[in-house]
């Protein structure tokens, strides 16, 4: 830390009764007011280097003994006017980042200036500030945070400015260039002087060195700094990242505490506190850089989360929904649980409107990958007007190119699924939410469905008012071919899913164990009771599947359906239309009826389809029975 020393006389200031004095043969003749403080001091010594004292005694009248001036309005107090009149008798004084600002705006104020005196104290106080605080990196930070208790004064003067300035050009420069004594630089010698005398300069330098000294700004100082730092271009947005992390961490408190000052609304700190946190970390949000990868996931979602319990405004909110989107890929459950804004029994515990913000904006990228070459009349043309091996180039490139997007949406696939399950649990969750969130991705993004299935059974569980149709709208977002053994064994056993998917699953889990040329998996005692209750007989697996193509395994549950008579379709089509009961309530939102949803069932082999056939005949014809 740097410092001067101006005068050579000592300190001859004392207090009697509440009155500051020199001591001194002579009798004072001036006496100054300062905010509720007198000082009785002499003409002489201050009239000669502050101007505007001379203009006030030539203004007021005088007394008899004394001529008393008032100035109420004085910036930095009675500790800085002192200096300023000490620096007048020419008593010592120690000038530092400390003060420095506090004893620049008072000798403004009184127009210490080089017109009244040559060598006078602006002069001294600015030769100081640029050779020694503007080159040394913690006096540079001192100085600026000292600077909000004068915030008019200091902008005015370009203290403000010019430390910034400073800050961000040391930044931008190596460590080694910049002159020492900051915390860190006195952190990292201490952390070295014990590991086996090795030397501080052999040590690499943090690259982000900067990032704690910093986070001792308040948060209008620390914006505008970082501001200067973005814009100098020479800092990687990562490191900027990490010095947002550092300063949120120092200033944001944790979740609970934050929810728990926003609960408390009674309360006028509280309130203000709230304010406080919110301006905050609406700031932070608009520090963040635009390149992907600038924060973590994690940190992005944290802030989220204090910004849906702060009610910051939408703007902040959308736009870190909308960085969140940008790399879902690296968040956690964890990450995407957070806590609702309403705290009132028909509300869900966690906001999911905001992470199916945030899937809307992970699939807004469009990088999702082709899984087959574009059929639209704009690839005909195309066809039209290139060559064959153009195109296929050109979409050979494009599933390169876009191939990290295709792993990241099957991380978010899985990512989904957990958070699903976490969050069917809870009563309040509507279907349709729960619906909406586990079809924003891409039916290819999940190569299995058993965390889904999980998902179904505990949401199933916790709602066990869902009518008829409810439960077969939940269900058709499974997909029973995606299931492992352990959860078609699950499923099959399942009494909450509707009977039409404990058939799929029993046909789908035996129709592959059939084309793994094993025996067919033995069915527990309570599947069989239900399938012999509707003349289907378990033991008997169905035919394999046709192996006179070509068509891999995968496809050939499309092929054999479309090789079955069309009579047959048309038959198990109207048996599945009669099953769901068809009807205008039964239509979804936007018009779309669900014959299209029982294509998957016209496409079974043969042998299957007379099972299906007869089980729904027998389901009819009993319920026109009851």
């Amino acid at each position: 830390m740097k410092f001067m020393k101006l005068g050579s006389r000592r300190d001859t200031f004392y207090t009697d009764e509440a009155v500051r004095s020199v001591a001194s043969e002579v009798s004072s003749d001036l006496v100054v007011h300062i905010k509720g403080s007198r000082y009785l001091l002499h003409k002489f010594p201050l009239l000669s280097k502050c101007l505007r004292l001379q203009r006030l005694c030539s203004e007021s009248p005088e007394s008899s003994q004394h001529q008393i001036v008032q100035l109420p309005d004085f910036p930095g107090g009675i500790e800085a006017f002192e200096l300023c009149a000490k620096f007048c008798y020419g008593m010592t004084i120690t000038l530092s980042a400390y003060n420095i600002v506090a004893a620049r705006c008072s000798a403004e104020y009184l127009q210490m200036t080089e017109d009244v005196e040559k060598g006078n104290l602006i002069y001294k106080l600015e030769v100081f500030f640029n050779s020694c605080i503007l080159h040394g990196w913690k006096d540079s930070i001192v100085t600026l945070q000292s600077t909000k208790a004068f915030p008019s004064w200091s902008e005015e003067l370009g203290i403000t400015s010019r430390c910034i300035e400073a800050i961000a050009s040391k930044v931008s420069s190596h460590p080694s260039k910049v002159s020492l004594s900051r915390t860190y630089s006195r952190r990292g010698r201490d952390d070295l002087s014990s590991c086996n005398g090795e030397s501080h300069r052999h040590k690499p330098a943090n690259k982000g060195w900067w990032g704690e000294d910093l986070a001792e700004l308040s948060i209008d100082l620390y914006w505008r700094t970082m501001i200067a730092i973005k814009s100098g271009g020479k800092i990687p947005s990562s490191l900027i990242g990490d010095g947002l992390k550092i300063y949120a961490s120092r200033w944001l408190p944790s979740i609970s505490r934050i929810n728990g000052c926003a609960s408390d609304s009674d309360s006028d700190s509280a309130i203000d506190l709230t304010s406080k946190h919110r301006r905050l970390l609406e700031s932070i949000v608009s520090l963040v850089p635009a390149e992907k990868g600038a924060v973590s996931c994690s940190f992005l979602l944290k802030l989220l989360k204090a910004a849906n319990i702060l009610e910051t405004s939408s703007s902040s909110k959308m736009e870190l929904a909308r960085r969140v989107g940008l790399q879902l890929e690296e968040a956690t459950v964890n990450d995407l649980l957070i806590p609702s804004l309403s705290c009132t029994n028909d509300t869900t515990t966690y906001d999911v409107d905001l992470v199916m913000t945030i899937l809307e904006q992970f699939m807004l990228q469009g990088q999702s990958p082709p899984t087959s070459p574009a059929r639209s009349k704009l690839g005909f043309e195309r066809r039209r007007s290139r060559s064959a091996e153009n195109i296929d180039f050109e979409f050979q490139a494009s599933r390169r190119s876009s191939s990290a997007s295709h792993s990241s949406k099957l991380k978010v696939a899985k990512l989904v699924d957990k958070y699903l399950q976490e969050i069917a649990g809870d009563v309040n969750l509507p279907l349709s939410k729960f619906v909406v969130i586990a079809e924003a991705v891409p039916e290819f993004s999940r190569l299995d469905h058993d965390d889904l299935y999980r998902a179904i059974d505990i949401y199933l569980k916790a709602h066990p008012d869902l009518n008829k149709s409810e439960r077969k709208r939940l269900c058709r977002i499974l997909d029973c071919k995606k299931l492992s053994m352990e959860a078609c064994m699950h499923a099959a056993q399942n009494e909450l899913l509707p009977l039409r998917v404990v058939v799929q699953v029993l046909f789908f889990e035996q129709a592959r164990t059939a084309m793994a040329g094993d025996k067919v998996t033995e069915l527990p005692s309570n599947i069989k009771a239900l399938l012999a209750a509707h003349n289907i007989d378990p033991s008997r697996p169905p035919a394999p599947l046709s192996t006179t193509t070509s068509v891999p395994a995968d496809d050939q549950w499309s092929v054999s359906g479309i090789k079955s008579l069309k009579s047959k379709n048309s038959t198990l089509r109207m048996k599945l239309a009669e099953d769901d009961d068809l009807d205008e309530n039964d239509m979804h939102h936007d018009g779309i009826g669900r014959t299209s949803r029982f294509k998957a069932f016209c496409a079974l082999p043969t042998r299957p389809k007379k099972m299906f056939s007869k089980l729904l005949f027998i389901n009819r014809s009993a319920s026109e029975k009851n």
